[in-house]
């Protein structure tokens, strides 16, 4: 599978198919058994750690803050990788962090506790880290888990925003497949270790599909808000 430049890509298929995996393997997390995966056409794990850094950035399923730390503290810890022996903490630095926690929409909430904060406010911290950390590539491992509806959409839209005004690459593990085919201009289906699909959404999301790789009978009709796919679940009978 290719990741193409400057998409939105989401990963999609049933529990326990292998998206995660796929995404830790691409962050340079677990090594393959067999084939290589390449970034910018180099041979991930043959390159240095600091420099994979600066180019690849990732929200994991799930992040634990240390006790106390601040939203802006969390969030600057997104710099590390720009920072060495000779170069130390910077007003560049500090703009980063500012824009990042501007642009997630938590600037105000600086100087607070992570561990005080919602759900959804601690997954936008997260997301102003991985910003901070400048990388034209971003992997979101499920990004949305345990929000409510709202939260949901605020924190996709969030992304599919980052992605179109910066013109960053972003893979996201979604469980929700009328949410990927929203929000996706590139989709991948997996099911059993394997990609069975991948394209546009429209290309990908239809009843025939969705069956193969879900097991869920079904229709697909156009979003009357967004004209992209929209699986409606067969009625079962009581």
């Amino acid at each position: 599978m290719a990741i193409p430049d400057r998409s939105f890509t989401v990963i999609v298929g049933p529990n326990a198919c292998g998206k995660s995996t796929l995404l830790r393997a691409l962050a340079r997390m677990l090594r393959p058994r067999s084939g290589v995966v390449l970034l910018d056409g180099r041979n991930v794990h043959a390159q240095a750690t600091r420099t994979v850094a600066r180019t690849l950035g990732l929200l994991p399923q799930s992040s634990i803050a240390p006790e106390g730390i601040t939203v802006a503290d969390l969030v600057a810890r997104g710099r590390h990788p720009h920072q060495g022996l000779f170069r130390q903490w910077s007003a560049d630095d500090e703009r980063v962090v500012q824009e990042s926690m501007t642009a997630t929409g938590v600037a105000d909430l600086a100087g607070v506790r992570v561990d005080e904060l919602s759900g959804g406010q601690r997954q936008r911290v997260w997301i102003a880290m991985a910003l901070a950390q400048e990388t034209p590539l971003l992997l979101l491992d499920e990004p949305t888990t345990y929000l409510d509806i709202a939260h949901q959409i605020d924190v996709l839209d969030l992304c599919a925003r980052l992605q179109r005004e910066q013109g960053r690459t972003l893979v996201a593990v979604l469980h929700d497949l009328n949410q990927a085919a929203r929000y996706a201009d590139h989709l991948i289906a997996m099911r059993d270790g394997r990609v069975v699909a991948e394209g546009a959404p429209a290309e990908v999301v239809t009843a025939e599909r969705v069956e193969e790789v879900f097991g869920l009978p079904c229709r697909v009709i156009d979003d009357p808000e967004t004209g992209t796919p929209l699986v409606v679940p067969a009625a079962r009978r009581r």
